[in-house]
């Protein structure tokens, strides 16, 4: 039986902050999408060390149906240590935004797409607005930045340091606005990419809460 190949492959897409008051009513959202597509040998972008950071566990982690926690954990980190590197401050690691993080990138691969909207329209705005997240909040902003990798461009180091390498996904990274954030990863990619059976999808999910 014949096989088809698949080289590595990486690629990365992001939600750029959306604005809402605690009732929901919009407040000037701005919405934009980027897209970096790697395709065959990529560079390996490095990321800033942070001095006061210790470094990552399982950064090089590919992942796996069993180590997910591992890796989100893994990347929130790297996040973090670029973040430091720069003088922001870390983000602190929120349940909901991973809930809906999670969500996400299940939502891709059992439904067949990559984008940060869902088919239904639903936004990251949208889904992060129905949790706990913006509680008694005046108004709340988020950001989301996913991706997908393959082969060698699974692990947290690989996503962290290509979203770095993007203006976009840097920007929203490297925003001082947010305070909180949740990652989630699933070992496992849309049919629809054409990119094999073996990978990984990644979704973080920014936000800060105004009272």
């Amino acid at each position: 039986m014949q096989q088809r190949a698949h080289p590595p492959r990486l690629q990365v897409f992001l939600h750029l902050p959306s604005v809402t008051t605690s009732r929901g009513s919009r407040l000037g959202a701005s919405l934009a999408t980027a897209l970096l597509a790697c395709v065959g040998a990529l560079a390996v972008h490095s990321v800033p060390a942070a001095k006061a950071f210790q470094p990552c566990r399982s950064a090089n982690l590919h992942p796996t149906a069993t180590n997910w926690r591992v890796v989100d954990t893994a990347t929130l980190c790297l996040v973090n240590q670029v973040r430091i590197a720069h003088g922001l401050d870390p983000l602190r690691a929120n349940r909901e935004l991973r809930k809906v993080a999670a969500s996400q990138v299940t939502t891709m691969v059992s439904r067949d797409y990559f984008s940060d909207d869902r088919p239904t329209g639903q936004t990251p705005l949208a889904l992060v607005a129905i949790t706990h997240y913006p509680a008694h909040a005046a108004e709340f902003a988020v950001g989301e930045n996913i991706a997908w990798g393959t082969g060698s461009f699974t692990t947290p180091a690989h996503i962290v340091a290509e979203w770095m390498a993007s203006p976009p996904h840097r920007e929203v990274m490297l925003s001082a606005q947010y305070r909180d954030a949740g990652v989630a990863v699933t070992a496992a990619i849309p049919a629809v990419l054409d990119a094999g059976p073996q990978g990984a999808t990644y979704a973080i999910e920014f936000g800060v809460r105004l009272f």
